[in-house]
């Protein structure tokens, strides 16, 4: 559906750089204040006083209250820093985004940007923060325009503790866009603006698209009476108590179902029996109180062949328990050392007999992988992520060989497990799981046989594309069969014609047997007296 704010009207709308997209930053692009990281960092650095950072925190209450205009607000903060180097400040706030404030960049809104992108429109990061805060987002998002908010330095690029003129904040930042727009032959009639702010109402009338996102006050106001789309979004709510406290529950699930796992591995006499009530129930368990949804495409592929080995793309820590939730039971795992010491992870898969792999150590990981290929003989399916590390990029990276080789080695197939946007439950190294639906596709199994040493990379690189083609060209109501499947079954076509005539000249054998037979049991019957 072309809903109004989502990634299908985009690409539904016309094409060209014509359509401009104009992003705000804090509340919309980045849950909270990137302005307040900064401030804490130094506070806890010991580079501003309490005094100093009692006063930031007044005058933000002023400006919010209506006291104080927004220029008091960033002059106050641009006087702070008076005297400190440009390029000094500009790697610390590098170092902030790294570290507090990539894991804040809503996953939604950045499918929105790169859908714009695709669609060839112009893209702007338009905000009043300061360049330095809006820079780096721009930079790990490929927005190549930015309009903020700049320090005013020396001629030794020293901050004189004063922002460039004029001030880009409502009605300036109006201003600033519809320069831009001129200046860019931007048809603002066809653009978009995505913002928060009761500060930005005036610019939200001056775009053809205008959409409040997570609005409060004015803004939701104005937008409810207009009827302007509102988009909101609860993926960067980490530090919600709410979230917290769904994540620390769903955890907590884990000791009465480990409880029953081990009654039903007694009564059963039987640890395997224990084990799959564990990771069956507990999966399902810890989703379920969460408020995970799964939105699965391809789900009888899950128990079309087993044991076999599924691999699926690793973005966050929800990616493993999505995967383990799938596959459900008689399955073992491998992951990398660090993980063995995971409350969630680290326990599931001691309690699977899992591999956890040092990547380091070569030998040892060896010696971890011939453990699964054991377990693999005997029954078992093995659950590995091909990328090894999680990446946190919507891209796929390269596919490590152990899963394919462990396929090779025992004789299993390959089972694709796609997941496309897990990134709206936790961000990349988040412990603490937000609820949402995540969509995923399970491919059919692919069958190892004539793969070989020679002609390995060449197959990993194939899966490594269905990944990718999957994620670019999400399938809807009807799984595809990709060009990998139909090489396959042309490859198998040979081998069953030829499968054919063997028994048929089996049968003409049978045929010739019985004549024998009743000739040998005629002829003594001549020789009885």
């Amino acid at each position: 559906m072309r809903l109004p704010g989502s990634v299908a009207e985009i690409e539904a709308s016309p094409e060209g750089p014509q359509v401009g997209a104009f992003f705000d930053l804090d509340g919309t692009l980045v849950a909270g204040f990137t302005g307040v990281v900064m401030t804490q960092d130094r506070l806890r650095r010991r580079q501003m006083s309490v005094g100093e950072f009692i006063g930031m925190v007044q005058a933000g209450l002023n400006h919010q209250l209506g006291r104080s205009e927004f220029e008091d607000l960033i002059g106050k903060g641009a006087r702070m820093l008076r005297g400190n180097s440009v390029d000094d400040i500009d790697e610390l706030a590098e170092r902030l985004f790294v570290q507090k404030i990539v894991g804040r960049i809503y996953p939604e809104m950045r499918q929105l940007v790169r859908a714009h992108m695709a669609r060839g429109h112009t893209v702007v990061l338009s905000s009043s923060a300061l360049t330095v805060q809006v820079e780096p987002v721009a930079r790990f998002l490929g927005i190549d325009n930015v309009l903020s908010n700049k320090f005013e330095t020396d001629e030794n690029g020293l901050i004189t503790g004063e922002v460039e003129r004029p001030i880009i904040w409502g009605p300036g930042k109006a201003r600033a866009v519809q320069e831009f727009a001129a200046a860019n032959s931007v048809d603002l009639s066809q653009s978009y603006f995505y913002a928060d702010g009761d500060e930005d109402v005036a610019l939200m009338y001056l775009v053809g698209n205008p959409r409040p996102t997570n609005p409060a006050g004015k803004m939701a106001a104005v937008a409810a009476k207009r009827g302007w789309p509102i988009l909101r979004f609860s993926s960067r709510s980490g530090a919600s108590p709410v979230s917290q406290l769904r994540t620390a529950a769903g955890i907590a699930t884990m000791v009465p179902v480990a409880w029953g796992a081990l009654g039903v591995g007694l009564l059963a006499r039987n640890r395997r029996s224990g084990v799959n009530f564990f990771t069956s129930v507990f999966g399902r368990t810890l989703l379920n109180t969460i408020g995970i949804n799964l939105n699965v495409l391809g789900e009888e592929n899950l128990t079309a062949q087993r044991p076999a080995v599924f691999i699926f793309n690793h973005r966050n820590q929800a990616d493993p328990l999505i995967a383990g939730r799938l596959v459900s039971d008689n399955f073992t795992s491998v992951g990398k050392k660090e993980l063995e010491n995971d409350p969630i992870v680290g326990t599931m898969g001691k309690i699977m007999d899992a591999a956890f792999i040092d990547r380091d150590d070569p030998r040892k990981a060896v010696e971890g992988l011939k453990k699964v290929e054991d377990l693999a003989r005997k029954g078992l399916s093995i659950l590995i992520a091909p990328e090894g590390t999680r990446l946190d990029t919507t891209e796929v990276g390269e596919f490590k060989k152990g899963p394919f080789r462990i396929a090779m080695s025992v004789g299993i197939p390959i089972v694709p497990i796609v997941i496309r946007n897990a990134e709206v439950i936790a961000a990349r190294d988040s412990s603490t799981f937000n609820p949402g639906t995540v969509d995923v596709v399970v491919y059919p199994p692919i069958p190892v046989d004539g793969w070989t040493h020679d002609n390995l990379d060449e197959r990993i690189a194939e899966v490594r594309q269905l990944y990718l083609d999957t994620l670019k060209d999400w399938p809807q109501d009807t799984l595809p069969e990709p060009d990998l499947y139909k090489r396959t079954k042309a490859a198998k076509a040979p081998a069953k014609k030829a499968a054919k005539k063997t028994p048929a000249k089996k049968a003409a054998a049978k045929k010739a047997a019985p004549k024998k037979t009743t000739a040998a049991k005629k002829a003594p019957a001549k020789g009885r007296p």
